[in-house]
């Protein structure tokens, strides 16, 4: 397992460095130029004390200023490249990428990358894994009695329901728990995070803003109930006819030992991946309901930072979403083993 595992990870680097050098140079194809565009403003602010016919001369040593500072000062896209990782020096020598902590710069926040995500990736990741708990808590155990009552009127009752909740899309769900829930029952507010103009510390901050989330999070809970339960239903139907079952309850085990020391553990295969999907999905945020709901999360700043040509936080967000996809992998293959002995990732 030790020798797989760093054998994976070694190739998990190699495609890391692979993709981000593709997603550098998509990025770079991008008629953006911010050495240009800082010294233009700086230019323009100082207009006024500067001799008109020094203006170009002026402009000049900022563009070459800037395009130093950025390391954007030669037209080798290779060498921008490894500037940027931290692995080629500027103009004068020194090293300032990703690897000695430079994550970027945001120009619509005017603050370092890592500080305009910081807050927006807390509050998905605290939105995210409630509404997953509270999903997967819900969904295993009905996926599983849907299974062993296959056919029954609580099958049927659920299947319809799972059906309908599957084939809506979430922005309608979002609207419609708004109409009922907002605007018919007055229970929830229809966006934001906290109550405007409070300042609310310790529990009564706590309270306010689950208040506030309660509405997105049962959003959020219901849009993913009839994949999932669908999913482990099958999953149990399936394991519950193989022959070991059969034997299972040939020798008089009780019922409850095998469907949950047995079929379970068989179903568990193919649910493990679509679980472990999920709980690496909390970093990568909800845009329709965080959208819909005004929420301050990652994949709101997503679109607004595309939106704003921001594109130092969407390429630093974008390389942490395919880390966390190759970690995911990685993760799934060794729970493999973990669940299923039958299953040897170190060959």
């Amino acid at each position: 397992m030790t020798k797989y595992t760093l054998k994976r990870i070694g190739y998990m680097m190699i495609v890391l460095v692979i993709l981000s050098f593709i997603m550098f140079m998509i990025y770079s194809l991008v008629p953006a130029n911010r050495a240009y565009t800082d010294a233009k403003a700086e230019v323009q602010a100082m207009k006024n004390t500067i001799p008109k016919g020094q203006m170009n001369q002026y402009f000049d040593d900022l563009y070459l200023k800037y395009q130093r500072m950025y390391g954007t000062d030669t037209e080798n896209k290779v060498v921008r490249y490894l500037r940027w990782v931290g692995l080629a020096p500027l103009y004068d020598g020194s090293y300032n990428g990703l690897l000695q902590g430079n994550l970027g710069w945001s120009y619509e926040k005017k603050l370092p990358v890592l500080d305009v995500i910081k807050a927006p990736m807390l509050n998905t990741i605290k939105i995210n894994i409630i509404a997953t708990i509270l999903a997967l808590g819900i969904t295993l155990p009905l996926g599983i009695h849907c299974a062993v009552k296959r056919g029954s009127k609580s099958d049927q009752i659920v299947q319809v329901f799972t059906i309908v909740g599957y084939s809506l899309p979430n922005f309608l769900i979002a609207i419609l728990f708004i109409w009922i829930f907002c605007s018919k029952l007055g229970w929830f507010p229809p966006s934001g995070m906290q109550t405007p103009g409070s300042h609310y510390v310790g529990m009564r901050k706590f309270l306010d803003e689950l208040y506030y989330l309660a509405l997105p999070l049962i959003t959020m809970t219901f849009c993913s109930l009839g994949g999932m339960t669908r999913y482990v239903r099958a999953s149990m139907i399936e394991a519950l006819s193989m022959d070991c079952i059969k034997t299972a309850r040939a020798k008089g085990l009780r019922e409850r030992a095998v469907i949950y020391s047995h079929a379970w553990r068989n179903a568990l295969i193919p649910i493990v991946t679509l679980v472990v999907g999920w709980f690496l999905g909390i970093f990568a945020g909800s845009l329709v309901i965080e959208e819909m709901f005004a929420l301050n999360g990652m994949g709101r700043l997503m679109i607004s930072s595309l939106r704003a040509a921001d594109y130092d936080v969407v390429l630093l967000m974008q390389m942490f979403y395919v880390f966390m996809s190759l970690v995911g992998t990685l993760v799934i293959d060794i729970i493999y083993g973990l669940v299923d002995p039958r299953v040897r990732v170190n060959k």
